[in-house]
């Protein structure tokens, strides 16, 4: 599984695992992979915070963090003085508070206008300034890559870690955005295919990837639908340096899934995911539930709104159906769900980081064996009588 990816960022394997989980990035990383922190949860101090615990693990092995940037967000972000909290339409917290009832998740107000602060801060992370803040605290540590996702990095972010001598990789979902991410100074793009979980495009990874590796002059990774050593194979087959794993690490003894929403994908098949604007206003997929259904069918639902209104809106109902569905509220758990992709079919088991780590490899060797025992090595001549 040696390829340049290894050599560039000084790792094992060829793997890349985004997680919001601090304990995933440093188990990955200390069994040969790169773990990358998704930081768009956290604040400054908060980041700041995790990412020394992750120092204090890791040894001075590699790992990154990743920002969510969009290129398009709601016009009332751009107005330092708006209040993002007060600028969610009454009918879209009546419906909320509507589904809520009629699941039976009792409760206030899911965004009450006095959380506006809180909200403000939260839902600015995914503006180029908010990001820039989380770049800067990111940058103080020993990181090995910035990644930032939805949209081009800002020329500032790219800037501050050429600075720094930190690579900065891009999520892409198109050939064209590929090509503007790399004019944006993108080191590294990863082509994510419309079946990984989170926010995704609509073209396969099987076509996206080796359109990706034609068209640009940079390492790509490749994502979407890996999560064992075959996919890994066929990831490099298809022209990609590694591979970017996500919704793999879901089900891991380490990561901080909610109990009630890890078994919802343990039981999961491929055919259980949607991709929906339901929880943060872009297209994102996710297990299929009371919630997606709700917003996305039902006759009364208000449509979602734009990014990152329906975020602060949907995060934080998600916080209170949570609690709720681990005490064992049945309309709670109907409504809970979580970003995952495709290959949630595939996750049936718990099993700790490091061993996914490590059965990719192995599976890897055993693809790469079966390969080459099919391949002919000579073949006769044609009779072209």
């Amino acid at each position: 599984m040696r390829t340049a990816i290894c050599e560039m960022f000084g790792v094992e394997f060829p793997v890349f695992a985004f997680s919001h989980c601090r304990d995933v990035v440093a188990a990955v990383t200390n069994a040969g992979g790169f773990g990358v922190l998704g930081a768009v949860a956290y604040s400054p101090e908060r980041l700041d915070a995790e990412l020394n615990w992750i120092d204090e693990r890791v040894g001075g092995r590699p790992y990154g963090v990743d920002v969510l940037v969009p290129a398009r967000l709601d016009t009332s972000v751009a107005d330092p003085a708006a209040r993002l909290a007060e600028a969610i339409p009454e009918r879209h917290r009546d419906f909320v508070a509507h589904l809520l009832r009629k699941y039976g998740v009792s409760g206030l107000d899911p965004v009450p206008v006095s959380m506006s602060a809180v909200a403000d801060e939260f839902g600015r992370r995914v503006t180029a300034e908010g990001a820039g803040g989380l770049v800067e605290v990111a940058l103080r540590h020993p990181i090995g890559l910035i990644a930032s996702a939805l949209g081009p990095p800002p020329p500032e972010m790219t800037a501050q870690a050429r600075k720094a001598g930190v690579p900065v990789a891009a999520l892409v979902g198109t050939v064209e955005h590929a090509r503007r991410q790399v004019a944006a100074g993108a080191d590294l793009i990863v082509a994510q295919g419309s079946e990984a979980g989170g926010h995704t495009g609509e073209i396969s990874t099987m076509v996206l990837v080796p359109q990706v590796v034609d068209a640009v002059d940079v390492p790509v990774l490749a994502a979407g639908g890996i999560a064992d050593g075959r996919q890994v194979a066929a990831a490099l087959a298809l022209g990609a340096e590694g591979v970017w794993c996500g919704s793999v690490w879901l089900t891991t003894e380490e990561a901080e899934t909610p109990p009630v929403v890890k078994r919802k994908m343990l039981a999961a098949t491929s055919s259980d995911t949607v991709r929906s604007r339901s929880r943060t206003g872009k297209p994102a997929r996710q297990l299929a539930s009371a919630w997606t259904r709700e917003w996305d069918e039902a006759p009364e639902s208000p449509g979602p709104l734009p990014m990152p209104l329906q975020m602060l809106l949907a995060e934080a109902a998600m916080t209170r159906i949570g609690r709720a569905a681990e005490s064992g509220n049945t309309g709670a758990q109907e409504l809970a769900g979580y970003f995952v992709g495709q290959v949630v079919g595939q996750l049936n088991q718990v099993r700790p980081a490091r061993r996914v780590v490590h059965d990719m490899a192995e599976e890897f060797a055993a693809a790469v064996e079966r390969a080459l025992a099919v391949t002919v090595k000579e073949s006769p001549a044609p009779d072209l009588r």
